[in-house]
């Protein structure tokens, strides 16, 4: 494998470094109504982790982005375990919980530090039909949790439910260290199989520009039609949740918006047959500038699978679809043979 080039190393760490804290700054937020306790356990963590993971692996970007991205769904899944099962568990018990899978997860990882950087440091995905390797730790991770729905463990005391969500963090914890390198796999694949999304997702930045500013059109476009007829209006044209009312041009680009994306939260809905008509046409509008969207997406992919060669041969007619020579003419030989 040939390294980076220490600007290009120090960019791409750059771009690990803020999505962690980023992406862990979000969850921790989002976990805030269980305490800030564990919102601060959180993103001490995401810290610990970006900061161990950089002086083992310098060069392992793809497991600190995955690792980032593993983390989040992690505090995301034990909130809800904790929520729906453990509701009474004593608030100092949730942070520690919480912690005990990753401290595993970590602490082996130090440990096997040179047998797991190859893993870490490797450069493309592997095969989707080798993923299911992940099974093997996933289904023990699984069936703790299953376990944990299945017993009746909410109606226990409060202590109760404070020992059993660390017992079985504690399992999950051990399921975690004697799968490790499974573990570091799937989190590598991960992160490598969100970057190919993202190189795809940059070769569509103009049709995707092309229909947002489209659809930022519409909606301006419609709004201000709507917020325009309804103040020419003698009567109201919308009613809203107690009655008629007055559009001003916010609630027009709300009602727009929602028109144009067929979402209808129904908080402002036209009464008059005028408006009514106008707001099925820019449904209609919507929909063919989704038709208008998958046709430029398709183009574009079908350009750039062709690419110069295939651009190449429709300027030359003397070259093949297969590349190889055509019929033209053998150039004029003198002599005779």
């Amino acid at each position: 494998m040939n390294p980076l080039p220490p600007h290009r190393l120090r960019q791409a760490w750059a771009r690990s470094v803020a999505f962690t804290v980023a992406l862990s700054l979000l969850v921790a937020l989002g976990v805030g109504d269980e305490g800030l306790v564990l919102s601060a356990v959180v993103l001490g963590v995401a810290g610990l982790g970006l900061g161990l993971l950089y002086r083992l692996f310098p060069r392992g970007l793809h497991f600190a982005f995955g690792t980032a991205t593993g983390l989040a769904l992690y505090a995301t899944l034990f909130v809800v375990l904790g929520r729906a099962q453990f509701p009474h568990a004593a608030d100092w018990s949730r942070p520690i919980a919480f912690l005990l899978p990753v401290l595993a997860f970590l602490g082996t990882v130090f440990w096997r530090r040179r047998e797991l950087a190859e893993v870490a440091e490797k450069q493309e995905a592997e095969s989707l039909d080798l993923l299911p390797y992940a099974a093997r730790w996933l289904a023990g991770v699984s069936a703790v949790g299953v376990i944990c729905f299945a017993l009746p463990v909410n109606r226990l005391a409060p202590e109760w439910q404070a020992a059993i969500l660390m017992a079985a963090m504690a399992v999950i914890g051990g399921v975690v260290a004697l799968s490790v390198r499974d573990v570091v796999r799937l989190l590598v694949d991960v992160a490598l199989i969100m970057e190919e999304l993202g190189n795809r997702a940059r070769h569509l930045a103009v049709p995707i520009v092309a229909f947002l500013l489209m659809y930022a059109v519409l909606v301006i476009g419609f709004g201000a039609t709507y917020r325009i007829a309804d103040g020419l209006s003698h009567h109201a044209l919308f009613h809203g949740p107690e009655g008629p009312i007055r559009l001003s041009y916010s609630d027009a680009l709300h009602f727009s918006i929602a028109t144009l994306s067929t979402v209808g939260y129904g908080d402002i809905r036209p009464s008059d047959d005028g408006a009514r008509v106008l707001a099925s046409l820019e449904v209609l509008a919507g929909q063919l500038l989704l038709l208008f969207g998958f046709a430029e997406i398709m183009r574009s992919r079908r350009v750039r699978a062709e690419g110069p060669a295939g651009r190449s041969r429709v300027r030359d007619p003397h070259v093949d679809p297969d590349g190889a020579a055509g019929h033209s003419p053998p150039p004029h030989r003198h002599g005779g043979d």
